[in-house]
């Protein structure tokens, strides 16, 4: 028996300039996501949730709320690009280029823009992306570049913090199987 490691992300060393990532998961925006996520910061503009705003508006309907278009792109992004990351170290040229309403899907893909060893972390290096966000349209709704320290794959904080069972996990002792 083989344990196989599940996905751990890129290290610093996996990364090239000009490898584009078409992030697996789509993200389809519910009601409940937009009136929660701004209720949640706060945003008291009735585009958002007043029915009645929204339909008044150019749009004729409610928009989703940008913060929850930005958090769910980032997120996208995360298990390709920043899952070994240790800290973002900024946002650029963020632009939010068509609207989002609810019950649109969201995809994102990522573009490597540099990569360079960090010189105050010998463990770490620096990493630019750029990533667009695409409705189920393929209109894109965002892009933004990201910077963020990631780890080396020989970095101690990135060994697998994965607990070790006093039991391996076996066919031969899965009472299911016997």
């Amino acid at each position: 028996m083989t344990v196989q490691d599940g996905w751990r992300g890129r290290f610093l060393e996996d990364f090239e300039v000009g490898d584009v990532y078409q992030h697996p998961l789509g993200r389809t925006i519910s009601e409940s996501d937009n009136t929660w996520f701004t209720l949640l910061t706060m945003n008291t503009n009735q585009a958002h949730f007043n029915a009645q705003v929204g339909e008044s508006s150019e749009f004729g309907r409610r928009l989703v709320v940008s913060p929850l278009t930005i958090a769910i792109a980032v997120g996208q992004s995360v298990t390709d690009t920043t899952q070994n990351a240790f800290a973002n170290l900024g946002m650029d040229d963020l632009r939010l280029t068509a609207p989002v309403f609810v019950g649109d899907t969201i995809w994102s893909e990522s573009i490597v823009l540099e990569v360079r060893s960090s010189q105050s972390r010998p463990h770490a290096g620096i990493v630019t992306i750029r990533t667009r966000t695409l409705n189920q349209d393929a209109v894109e709704v965002l892009t933004f570049k990201r910077t963020f320290y990631v780890h080396r794959r020989d970095s101690a904080a990135a060994a697998s913090l994965f607990p070790q069972a006093a039991t391996p996990l076996t066919l031969e002792n899965d009472g299911a199987l016997a």
